[in-house]
C-alpha cells in the first residue's frame, strides 16, 4: 500500500461569510455533524432516504442525501487530516468517491476496485490530507444515475492559506436538475432513447436545491462563485450578462483568469468565478445554452459599499506535477458507440461474476476503443485501456467521434487541457474534459500513485452504458 500523500500546507480560518436575511439561500460553510480532529476535520456521512420538498412539488420527495442540508458541504484546510465516516443507512450498497480529488488509491471509493462495497448497516472511514486547494465533490460509484438523481452528492472545498482575505463573499452554487413530478414522486432516472444519445434529462432546475435562489452582497464586495455541476446530464453554458466575471479556477485548480460568459460546465465539471460587485443592481447567473438564456441564480447588491481592494480578481498558481511533453508518450482513445463485447461477456462467465457485482447495465450504446464496458466496479478486472508507469508522462488523445458531447474524468489525477484544433480553450488544469462532437482533445498528465484508475464519460448515462475503462499505473 502507497502511503498517504504528505501534509503539504497548515490549516486556515475560515473566510468571512457575509451575513443577511438571503445567507439561507447558499450552503452553508461547515455542515454537521463535523468537529474538528487535530489540525483537520472529520466528518460523519449518513447515507439515508429522507424527504425534502422540492420546488413546485406537492408533497416531499425522497430524496438520498448524506445530511439534513442538501446538498452536504464541508470545508477542510489543504494539507489538513480529514476523515468522512460513511454509515450507509440505504438499501443498497454504496461508496463515497472523492472527486477531482489526488486521494489514495485506497480511498478512491470505487466498489470492487479500490475497497469493498459498503453494505447495508456498515461504516467505512475515508481518510486524507487533501493536497491541493479548490472545488471538489464527492458522491457513490455504483448505480450512480439514481443515485445522483436523488441527490447523493455534497460539495467539498478544500481551502488555501493563500486565499485569506481575496474575497469578501465565498459562496457554494450547486447546479442540478431533478426528474420529479408535482406529487414529489421522481420520474425513471434514465430511458433507453436518452442514455443512446445525449441523456436524459430532468425538467425542474434548481441551483442549491431552489429556483434561481439570491445571494445577498455589498457594493464593491469581491465575490467568489464556486459553481458545481451536480446534474449527471446537462452541461449549462455559463452566463453572465454584462458584468465581467472571470473564471479564476477549473475543476478546482487556479487558471489564467478568463471570461466566465461562453464557458461550458460538462456534468462533474466546476468552475470558481470571480467579480466585484456592482454599486447596485442584480447580477445574474444563467444558463445561455438556450435560445434565451435560463436564470439559475440572482447576486443581489444592497447595504453600504465595502472597502475598495485593488487585489487582483485571480488565485496563487495551481501546484501540480508538470508533465514533460517532450518524453510524453500519446495514448489514443477513441470515444464511440458501443455494443456488448463479447470479451467481458465471456471473462464474466468465466469468473462467475453476478449482475449484482458487476453493476452491470443490460444496455451497451457506448464504447472507448471499441471495448464497452457495462459495469462500474469488478471483483476481478478485464485488461485495462492502458499500461503506465508511476511518475512517466501521458499525454491522452481523446478522439469523440459521436454526435453527442463527452465529458471525460480521469480518477486520481489531475491533468493539463492542451486543447484542440477545432475551437479555442484556455489551458488549464482539470479532472473533467468536455470533449466535442468530432473532435480531437489533448490532455497531458504524470502518472500518480499505483492502482487502477478509472476513466469514464460523467454523462453517467454513458458510464453506465458503456463508455467506461481504467488505466492502470504500476
Amino acid at each position: 500500500m502507497v502511503a498517504p500523500t504528505p501534509h503539504l500546507r497548515s490549516p486556515i480560518g475560515r473566510r468571512r461569510f457575509l451575513a443577511g436575511a438571503l445567507a439561507a439561500a447558499v450552503l452553508p460553510a461547515v455542515a454537521p455533524p463535523a468537529r474538528a480532529e487535530g489540525a483537520g476535520v472529520r466528518v460523519a456521512l449518513v447515507a439515508r432516504e429522507r424527504p425534502r420538498l422540492l420546488p413546485g412539488c406537492a408533497a416531499p420527495s425522497l430524496l438520498w442525501t448524506y445530511g439534513e442540508d442538501w446538498p452536504l458541504a464541508l470545508r477542510v484546510a489543504r494539507g489538513a487530516p480529514f476523515a468522512a465516516t460513511l454509515r450507509n443507512e440505504l438499501a443498497d450498497h454504496t461508496t463515497v468517491h472523492w472527486h477531482g480529488v489526488r486521494v489514495p488509491f485506497a480511498m478512491d471509493g470505487v466498489p470492487w476496485v479500490t475497497q469493498p462495497p459498503v453494505l447495508p448497516g456498515e461504516s467505512f472511514t475515508y481518510r486524507f490530507a487533501p493536497p491541493d486547494p479548490g472545488t471538489f465533490f464527492f458522491h457513490p460509484h455504483c448505480n450512480t444515475m439514481e443515485a445522483l438523481g436523488r441527490g447523493l452528492a455534497g460539495v467539498l472545498v478544500v481551502e488555501d492559506p493563500r486565499d485569506a482575505g481575496r474575497f469578501d463573499v465565498d459562496r457554494v452554487v450547486a447546479l442540478k436538475d431533478w426528474r420529479v413530478r408535482a406529487d414529489g414522486a421522481f420520474d425513471a432516472f434514465s430511458t433507453d432513447t436518452g442514455a443512446a444519445r445525449a441523456g436524459t434529462f430532468g425538467d425542474l432546475r434548481t441551483a442549491n436545491g431552489r429556483r434561481v435562489p439570491e445571494i445577498a452582497v455589498a457594493p464593491g464586495d469581491r465575490v467568489r462563485l464556486r459553481i458545481v455541476n451536480l446534474d449527471p446530464t446537462r452541461a449549462p453554458l455559463l452566463d453572465f450578462g454584462p458584468v465581467p466575471a472571470m473564471v479564476i479556477a477549473t475543476d478546482g485548480n487556479a487558471c489564467t483568469p478568463f471570461r466566465a460568459t461562453g464557458w461550458r460546465l460538462g456534468p462533474a465539471m466546476r468552475a470558481d468565478v470571480a467579480f466585484v460587485a456592482p454599486p447596485r443592481g442584480t447580477v445574474t447567473l444563467a444558463d445561455g445554452w438556450a435560445a434565451a438564456p435560463v436564470p439559475l441564480a440572482r447576486i443581489v447588491v444592497a447595504g453600504a459599499p465595502a472597502a475598495a481592494s485593488r487585489a487582483p480578481l485571480a488565485l496563487p498558481p495551481a501546484e501540480l506535477p508538470v508533465p514533460d511533453l517532450r518524453r510524453a508518450e500519446t495514448l489514443e482513445m477513441a470515444l464511440l458507440a458501443g455494443s456488448s463485447d463479447p470479451d467481458i461477456e465471456k471473462w464474466a462467465r468465466e469468473t462467475g461474476m453476478s449482475a449484482d457485482a458487476l453493476c452491470l447495465s443490460r444496455r451497451i450504446f457506448w464504447s472507448i476503443n471499441r471495448r464497452a464496458w457495462p459495469g462500474q466496479g469488478h471483483e476481478r478486472l478485464p485488461p485495462p485501456l492502458a499500461e503506465l508507469k508511476r511518475g512517466r508522462s501521458y499525454v491522452l488523445e481523446l478522439f469523440n467521434g459521436t454526435p453527442h458531447i463527452h465529458p471525460m474524468h480521469l480518477h486520481g489525477h489531475t491533468f493539463r487541457v492542451l486543447g484542440t484544433a477545432g475551437r479555442t480553450v484556455p489551458p488549464h488544469w482539470a479532472d473533467t474534459v468536455l470533449v466535442e462532437p468530432k473532435e480531437r482533445m489533448r490532455i497531458a498528465f504524470v502518472a500518480g500513485e499505483p492502482g487502477d484508475w478509472m476513466f469514464h464519460c460523467h454523462i453517467i448515462e454513458h458510464q453506465e452504458s458503456g463508455m467506461m475503462g481504467y488505466l492502470r499505473v504500476s
